[in-house]
C-alpha cells in the first residue's frame, strides 16, 4: 500500500483496544448503541483473504494478479451487482507497463443516491520494508495490505444480496495498480504520483461523479489495528469522518475508531477527491507506537500473511460500513 506523508515512527508498543464499548459522543455527551442493518462475518471475510492469498501474491502482470481478478468478478457477480471491468496499460514509476484493471460492482444499479466503497486488490511487488534487507526485492502477500479491504467489500456485497432492504445504490469498486510506488532503494521527484495508479485512472476516466461520498478500505485487518482519523481525509471531506466515526460509535465499534488524527496518507482516496471532486475517507489502520512502522509490524514485509490477521478488526470495520450505509439510508426515507 501507500506512502506516507506525514506519520510518527516512535516507540516500539501498540496502543491497546479500550473495552469495546460506546465512547463520548461529538458533544460530550454519551451515544445510545443504535445498530442498523445486517451483522457483518468476520470468518466469511476472513475466508475471502484466504482466497486471494491463496492466488499467490497479487503483484502487477503476473499470473496470480490475473486469476485472482477473474475470480473477484466473478464473486461480485455472483452476488448480484452488475460488474464492469476497466482495462488499462498504465505506466510504473520505472516505465514499465501495468495491465491493469478496476473492477467496478454496482449493487442496486438503478438507484441514483449511490455511495463509493473501494480497496485495492493488488499487492506489493517489493517487501522493502521488511527488517531483513535481504528480501526487500521478494513479494508481498498482501493478506492485510489489499486483502483485507476487499474482503470487507465481498462480504458486504453478500449481505447486501440477502438482505434487499437497502435503497443506496452501491459502488463497489476495486482498484488496481496501487502498490507499484517507487521502493525505498530508488529516487523519484514527485514520488507520491507513482501510487494509486488505477484510482487515478479512474479518476480521470470516470464518467460518473455524482456520488454522495466515497469510503476506502485500506489494512483493514490487522493486529492490533485502530482505525484514526486520516488527516487528508478531514480536510476534504470533514463531515463524512464524522458520519463514519458517528457510525462506529452507534455499532458499538467507537474504541476501534479513536477520535485522533492519524498520518496524512498518499493513498486512492486522494485522487477521487482532487481529480473526480468525490469527498472520499481513507479507513485505514494506524500505529502511532510501532516503531517497524505507522502502518503496522507487517506493512510492505513478507510477514504479511492471514496468520496475522485479527477478525475482530474486520467486524469492527465491517460493521461500521454497514452501519454509516443504513445510516444514510434512513436520511432518504
Amino acid at each position: 500500500m501507500i506512502a506516507a506523508v506525514l506519520l510518527a515512527l516512535v516507540a516500539a508498543m501498540y496502543v491497546p483496544h479500550l473495552k469495546n464499548t460506546d465512547e463520548i459522543g461529538e458533544n460530550d455527551d454519551v451515544e445510545r448503541l443504535q445498530p442498523v442493518g445486517p451483522i457483518f462475518n468476520p470468518d466469511s471475510a476472513y475466508s475471502y483473504i484466504v482466497k486471494q492469498c491463496d492466488f499467490g501474491a497479487r503483484t502487477m502482470n503476473s499470473e496470480a494478479h490475473r486469476k485472482c481478478g477473474e475470480w473477484l468478478v466473478r464473486m461480485f457477480k455472483q452476488y448480484g451487482c452488475d460488474v464492469e471491468t476497466q482495462d488499462a496499460t498504465l505506466k510504473g514509476y520505472d516505465g514499465t507497463a501495468l495491465q491493469s484493471t478496476n473492477i467496478i460492482a454496482r449493487y442496486n444499479p438503478t438507484a441514483t443516491t449511490r455511495v463509493l466503497l473501494c480497496a485495492h486488490w493488488d499487492t506489493r511487488p517489493w517487501a522493502d520494508n521488511d527488517p531483513d534487507s535481504t528480501l526487500w526485492r521478494n513479494p508481498v502477500m498482501g493478506a492485510n495490505d489489499g486483502a483485507s479491504g476487499v474482503a470487507v467489500m465481498l462480504e458486504i456485497a453478500r449481505l447486501l444480496q440477502l438482505d434487499k432492504t437497502l435503497k443506496l445504490g452501491i459502488d463497489f469498486v476495486a482498484f488496481d495498480a496501487e502498490d507499484w510506488g517507487t521502493p525505498r532503494w530508488v529516487f523519484v521527484e514527485n514520488d507520491s504520483e507513482t501510487w494509486a495508479l488505477g484510482a487515478q485512472h479512474f479518476a480521470k476516466t470516470t464518467t460518473y461523479r455524482d456520488y454522495r461520498y466515497g469510503i476506502l478500505l485500506d489494512m483493514v485487518g490487522g493486529e492490533g489495528a485502530q482505525f484514526y482519523q486520516e488527516i487528508y481525509s478531514k480536510q476534504m471531506a470533514p463531515e463524512i469522518v464524522k458520519k463514519i466515526w458517528r457510525a462506529a460509535r452507534r455499532a458499538g465499534y467507537g474504541s476501534w475508531f479513536p477520535k485522533q488524527d492519524g498520518g496524512m496518507i498518499t493513498d486512492d482516496h486522494v485522487p477521487l477527491n482532487d481529480i473526480a471532486q468525490i469527498p472520499t475517507v481513507d479507513i485505514i489502520s494506524y500505529y502511532p507506537n510501532c516503531m517497524q512502522s505507522s502502518f503496522g509490524p507487517t506493512w510492505h514485509t513478507v510477514s504479511d500473511t492471514p496468520d496475522h490477521i485479527d477478525k475482530q478488526a474486520l467486524k469492527a470495520v465491517g460493521q461500521t460500513v454497514i452501519q454509516t450505509l443504513y445510516m444514510e439510508a434512513l436520511t432518504e426515507e
